[in-house]
């Protein structure tokens, strides 16, 4: 018995391993991105009141570490040729869902142990072969569903031609836009530039936070 409770435990416990979070994201990524782009320092482009805004700072950070990945380099005192601009949110709905619940046909009903309608082991009309139809319930969940939108905008600085225009849209229970907005951003510019125009999905693991 005690060999047959460890390996039930260690089955679970490989299970549960196995089971981790996934941040998916739908993107849409439009480009006229030139074939040679030999200057590719940039500047954020913000408002007063992003620039004050801590959260914002924070993302713009992200951002600039994943262009600095594909070869961006920062602007600093000299003038830039690209202009970066970033702007998200978050908005929740509800979300009722109503499934069909089948009870099991061997719990105690009133008329015995062994379900429904069927007779108790002990009377004398009992059939061990005869079992009482299932019994059809409604079980009901609430809860919340939340969009986050993130969009990323790359231009010429000197005549304001947009070069690439990104729309990352990821939906979960999870209300925390500052965990999530990482895997967003990251999934942004998975396969820079890309395809102008044509969707698609992306899934990023969720990494522990030790």
């Amino acid at each position: 018995m005690k060999r047959i409770i460890s390996l039930g435990l260690a089955a679970l416990t490989l299970l549960l391993g196995g089971c981790a979070t996934v941040i998916r994201s739908d993107v849409t990524a439009f480009n006229e991105w030139p074939a040679d782009l030999p200057n590719k320092s940039y500047v954020f482009e913000h408002t007063a009141a992003q620039s004050n805004d801590l959260e914002y700072r924070n993302y713009e950070n992200l951002v600039g570490a994943e262009l600095q990945r594909l070869g961006f380099i920062p602007a600093g005192n000299t003038s830039p040729q690209l202009k970066v601009a970033l702007l998200y949110d978050i908005a929740a709905h509800d979300v009722r869902v109503v499934e069909p619940v089948v009870a099991d046909p061997m719990w105690p009903g009133p008329y015995g142990p062994y379900g429904w309608g069927r007779p108790g082991l002990y009377s004398p009309f009992y059939d061990p072969f005869w079992y009482a139809p299932q019994v059809i319930g409604q079980r009901e969940y609430n809860y919340q569903l939340f969009q986050r939108r993130l969009n990323i905008a790359i231009t010429r600085a000197g005549n304001g031609q947009k070069l690439y225009d990104v729309t990352v849209s990821s939906q979960g229970k999870m209300n925390s836009l500052p965990a999530v907005m990482p895997y967003m951003i990251r999934s942004a510019f998975t396969d820079f530039p890309g395809k102008s125009g044509v969707p698609h999905q992306v899934e990023l693991k969720v990494e522990d936070q030790k």
